[in-house]
C-alpha cells in the first residue's frame, strides 16, 4: 500500500533512509522506497560472471563474506541485497550498488534462465592438437584476425623486439606464430572470447582488431594509443573500447605502490595519487579498500613494473618515491627535472633515473614496423624505434630517442614524434 505522506523510514529492500511516500506491507511489516518496489528478481552485471538474484530473506551461514563485492563495504543482511544464483558462489552486493546505472544496463533476466559457464564463443578454429600430460592442446589454429595458420611454440629464442599482435606486449612463451609472416599471439590472447563482460562497462563487449577500426585507436580506460586487439561496445549510442591490457584488469588490484588492496570504483572524481591527474566524472579508478583515499587511475595502474633503457644493461624498475637531494632529481635521458613525488623508472645498479614517458616512449603499444595513415605527411609513416642514430623530429627538432614515425619512401627522410605529427 502506498503511503502518500512525508515520513522518515529505512527501506527494507535497500537499507537506505527515505523521507517520503513509501510502500507498506502491514502483514509483513515491510517498508519500501517507490523505486525499490520494482527491483527485478534476476539481473546480470558485467562485474560478475553469473546471474545475481534479489533476496530479502537471509539464511544464516549462507554467505560467509558479507562485504559488498562492488563497493567493498559491509552488507547488512537484515535488508535486501543481490546474491549469486550459482551453487558454491558467495558473491553479494548491495541492492543500490548492483542496480547503479554505471554497473547495470537495465536488462532483466527471466525466470528459468539457463546459466552458461565459461567462454562458449572462441574466435579460433583448431586445426591440429597434441597431448601434453593427458591434456589436449591446440598446436595449430586458424584465428579470425589473421589470414594464415598459427603454430604453438612452448620454448625457443625470442627476438627482443617481438611483440604480441593482440596485446602489444613483448612476446613470451607459450605463443602462436605465423610461419609466413611476423605475426605473434600469446596463447592467452589467442584464446580470448569473441564477446565478454568487464567491470569497466555495463554492456557486453565484442573482440575486434585495430585493423577493422583503422590503423590505431585510443583506449577509453587508460587513454593510450594502441594497435592490436580490443574489446568494443557496439550498443547504439555507445562506442567505448578497451585495449587487452585494460581488459585483463579485475575488480580488485594489489599494487606494489600501496600496502592495501584496491577496488574498482565507478564515477571517481578525484586526483590520481600517482600522477596527480584529475579523472573525468565518468571514469573508473582503483581506490583503497581501507578508505585512506589512495587512488590510481587505470593508466597508472597498468604501467609495466619494469622497462628498458638503451644505455643500461639492467631492467629499470617502476619506483614510487625519491628521497634524493633536489639537485639529483633529473632524468638521465632527456636531462630535464623530475618531480620528487612522481613515479619514475630506476636502475639501482647504474643509478639511472627516467621519466615514465622517457622510459616507455610515446608509442609503447604500437607495433614496430606497422604503417600509420592519415597524418599530415603525404606518405604512410612507419612505427620505428631509434636506438643509436637518433634523427631530430621534423616539427619540434628534438631527438627521437624512443618510438617515432618515419617515412620509408625512397628519398624521403621524414621523421616525427607521435604528438607532433598532428599539429
Amino acid at each position: 500500500m502506498l503511503i502518500s505522506k512525508k515520513m522518515s523510514f529505512i527501506c527494507d529492500f535497500c537499507g537506505i533512509v527515505g523521507d517520503h511516500s513509501p510502500y507498506l506491507c502491514a502483514t509483513c511489516n515491510l517498508v519500501v522506497h517507490k523505486n525499490c518496489i520494482s527491483l527485478p528478481r534476476n539481473i546480470r552485471i558485467t562485474q560478475h560472471c553469473h546471474v545475481i538474484c534479489f533476496s530479502y530473506s537471509f539464511q544464516q551461514n549462507q554467505v560467509e563474506d558479507c562485504m559488498c563485492k562492488i563497493c567493498q563495504t559491509e552488507v547488512d543482511t537484515s535488508y535486501g541485497r543481490y546474491c549469486c544464483s550459482a551453487s558454491g558462489c558467495d558473491y553479494i552486493a548491495h541492492a543500490h550498488c548492483a542496480t547503479n546505472k554505471s554497473i547495470w544496463d537495465g536488462t532483466i533476466i527471466k525466470e528459468g534462465y539457463d546459466e552458461k559457464h565459461g567462454p562458449s564463443n572462441l574466435i579460433t578454429d583448431v586445426i591440429e592438437q597434441i597431448s601434453i600430460e593427458e591434456i589436449m592442446v591446440a598446436s595449430k589454429i586458424k584465428h579470425s584476425y589473421h589470414h594464415h595458420n598459427l603454430r604453438l611454440t612452448f620454448s625457443g629464442e625470442i627476438k627482443d623486439d617481438s611483440q604480441c599482435d593482440g596485446c602489444m606486449r613483448p612476446i613470451s612463451t607459450p605463443f602462436y606464430s605465423c610461419e609466413q609472416c611476423k605475426f605473434f599471439l600469446h596463447k592467452n590472447c589467442a584464446e580470448l572470447s569473441k564477446e565478454m563482460g568487464h567491470p569497466f562497462h555495463k554492456h557486453a563487449l565484442t573482440l575486434t582488431s585495430s585493423r577493422t577500426l583503422g590503423d590505431y585507436s585510443s583506449c577509453n580506460a587508460c587513454s593510450h594509443w594502441y594497435q592490436g586487439f580490443s574489446y568494443r561496445c557496439y550498443r547504439r549510442g555507445c562506442s567505448l573500447n578497451f585495449d587487452i591490457r585494460c581488459m585483463l584488469m579485475l575488480n580488485t588490484l594489489n599494487h606494489p605502490s600501496h600496502d592495501h588492496s584496491l577496488f574498482l570504483e565507478h564515477n571517481r572524481q578525484r586526483d590520481c595519487s600517482a600522477c596527480s591527474g584529475t579523472m573525468e566524472p565518468w571514469s573508473v579508478a582503483y581506490r583503497c579498500m581501507k578508505r585512506c583515499d589512495y587512488t590510481l587511475d587505470v593508466a597508472c595502474a597498468t604501467l609495466p613494473l619494469t622497462a628498458w633503457y638503451k644505455y643500461d644493461k639492467h631492467p629499470l624498475t617502476l619506483t614510487y618515491s625519491d628521497e634524493s637531494e633536489p639537485s639529483q632529481l633529473y632524468c638521465d635521458l632527456c636531462e630535464k627535472k623530475r618531480q620528487p613525488n612522481s613515479w619514475f623508472y630506476y636502475c639501482a645498479d647504474c643509478d639511472n633515473s627516467l621519466h615514465l614517458n622517457c622510459a616507455l616512449g610515446d608509442l609503447p603499444y604500437m607495433k614496430l614496423g606497422n604503417k600509420i595513415k592519415g597524418t599530415r605527411h603525404r606518405h604512410p609513416l612507419t612505427v620505428v624505434k631509434n636506438i643509436w642514430n637518433c634523427p631530430p623530429c621534423e616539427e619540434c627538432r628534438e631527438l627521437c630517442n624512443g618510438q617515432a614515425l618515419e617515412c620509408k619512401e625512397s628519398g624521403c627522410n621524414f621523421t616525427i614524434h607521435w604528438d607532433c605529427c598532428w599539429y
